[in-house]
């Protein structure tokens, strides 16, 4: 038998409004054997996002940056410089359009159509924010710019043009330590750019 919970809202409050809405909402469950709980649960909601991997298949080559991240560095947990996938939040606009225009702001790279992958809920026990995953080709000629980012947005990013083994030996050595950059690189060692065998 699968789970069938019913819910209610019975009260919400904003706690927030800030960068990004926080609420904390009272529900009530019945659960499919007919019990029921209330519970109050927060939601921090910022929105939904995209992320890109550029890739290159002739060279094996990702596209990445490298920059500051305040809740890193809050937790005082190593370098707050992290390496990632070029992501944005969507603000109105379709995932398509901004990712192109991320990849332009973050890579110096322009895009015109990026393949699109999945969507998956980045943290779902409190964040509403859902991630559609995209990856585009491009190829050394367009890797040249070493740094981009919005200076008026606080942004200064580093641009690295990585070999994908290198990459993938960055996540088993903590280097790279962001869960959507993590997926799209597993993802691109299985389905975009897989080792051939000989």
């Amino acid at each position: 038998m699968g789970l069938n919970t019913k819910w209610d809202i019975l009260e919400e409050r904003l706690l927030s409004d800030n960068w990004a809405m926080l609420k904390t909402t009272r529900l009530r469950f019945q659960f499919s054997d007919g019990a029921v709980s209330e519970q109050w649960r927060e939601t921090y909601d910022r929105g939904d996002g995209a992320t890109i991997l550029p890739y290159d298949p002739m060279r094996r080559h990702v596209l990445l940056a490298r920059q500051f991240r305040w809740p890193v560095a809050y937790n005082y947990d190593g370098d707050p410089h992290l390496i990632e996938a070029a992501a944005g939040l969507l603000d109105g606009v379709a995932p398509e359009q901004r990712i192109c225009e991320e990849a332009q702001e973050e890579l110096g790279l322009a895009l015109t159509a990026p393949e699109f992958l999945f969507d998956l809920y980045s943290s779902p026990g409190s964040i509403t924010e859902r991630m559609h995953y995209f990856a585009a080709q491009y190829s050394a000629d367009e890797a040249q710019q070493k740094f981009g980012g919005l200076r008026d947005e606080g942004e200064e990013i580093e641009i690295l043009d990585l070999p994908l083994g290198e990459a993938l030996a960055m996540i088993g050595d903590g280097r790279i330590r962001d869960a959507k950059t993590v997926i799209l690189l597993q993802y691109a060692a299985l389905h975009l750019m897989p080792e051939t065998k000989t």
